[in-house]
């Protein structure tokens, strides 16, 4: 996935939010609506949210050290699982607060027309930012299904404006379904029921959130496609007669650790050992480019050993079985 894209969406969205939270604010001064309230705070926790997931990709460019000698890709992941946790206690919890608040002690709005027009102008930033993040999704989901794509997803800056974003215009019209209620009713409870809908909506989606970042946290395999592309690049079938078994790492989204032992003639000389295995360090990076730590390790393959179970992810007259998941 593309960190420029992931760069623009979010700089769109946090335009966007910024200027929702602002006319969503006035409209509560003028109106007292709690969901006008809780949409603004809303807005400020996707603003503040951006801004995390800014910071962490801008950390995650630094050179790797002594002290972190892969570098600091997995700060993304960081940065997005601190977003999940803004958006569960900044923005969902508060709007659960709110809106049972207002429906224990309902109040009559007023100026409803600074919150309808208000609502209509966040759909529609709303809705600029949503599809900035679709087109730039577009380029790097591929054939996935959008599901998947966040599922799947290596990179969170996209899955995670999608989601947001997603949230955010469910919400905006939850808000005027309460609004609206309110002003045809006279009855404020609609306006508690509404704004408690919307935090609900956001606790759901920030617990989606952490629940795939902490995947991520944990350490993800490359893709099945990159694992197949990887085995291939690395047999030969001249000096690497097989990949005995494999292990890779997302080190970040765009760094790739790959780990393999692989298959060599028990006749080559250790001249000949090290030019195969610096010949398909070179295949590999060039089938999969993010493929940036690649460590093999030579053997020679035993069917009667890998039949036996002694080595549990090898398998006899073939490569061990694929890890990804």
């Amino acid at each position: 996935m593309s960190t420029e894209g992931g760069t623009k969406a979010l700089v769109a969205a946090l335009s966007a939010n910024l200027a929702i939270a602002a006319a969503k604010f006035t409209a509560f001064g003028f109106t007292g609506s709690s969901s006008m309230l809780a949409e603004g705070v809303h807005s400020v926790a996707d603003s503040g949210n951006q801004v995390l997931l800014l910071i962490g990709g801008k950390r995650a460019r630094r050179e790797a050290d002594e002290e972190h000698p892969f570098g600091y890709g997995r700060e993304r992941y960081i940065y997005a699982f601190l977003v999940a946790i803004v958006l569960f206690s900044v923005g969902g919890l508060f709007a659960v607060y709110e809106g049972y608040e207002k429906i224990h002690d309902p109040h009559e709005l007023h100026g409803w027309y600074w919150a309808v027009g208000v609502l209509v102008f966040a759909i529609l930033m709303e809705g600029w930012s949503f599809w900035t993040a679709i087109r730039e999704s577009d380029k790097a989901k591929g054939k996935l299904g959008w599901v998947e794509f966040i599922r799947r997803a290596k990179a969170p800056e996209l899955p995670v404006v999608l989601l947001e974003d997603t949230g955010a215009l469910i919400g905006l019209v939850l808000a005027l379904f309460g609004v609206s209620l309110t002003v045809i009713t006279g009855n404020g409870v609609w306006d508690g029921i509404g704004t408690l809908c919307i935090g609900i909506l956001l606790v759901v989606i920030a617990v989606v959130l952490a629940m795939e970042t902490k995947s991520l946290l944990l350490g993800e395999s490359a893709d099945r496609e990159s694992v197949l592309r990887i085995r291939e690049a690395l047999v030969d079938h001249d000096s690497v007669t097989r990949v005995i078994h494999m292990r890779t790492l997302h080190l970040g989204p765009e760094e790739l650790l790959v780990a393999a032992k692989i298959g060599v003639n028990a006749e080559d000389s250790a001249a000949q050992v090290a030019e195969a295995i610096d010949a398909a360090e070179a295949r590999v990076r060039r089938a999969v480019p993010i493929a940036r730590a690649i460590y093999l390790e030579p053997d020679v393959y035993d069917a009667a050993k890998a039949a036996a179970g002694d080595d549990p992810l090898a398998t006899p007259g073939g490569p061990g079985p694929d890890t990804t998941h």
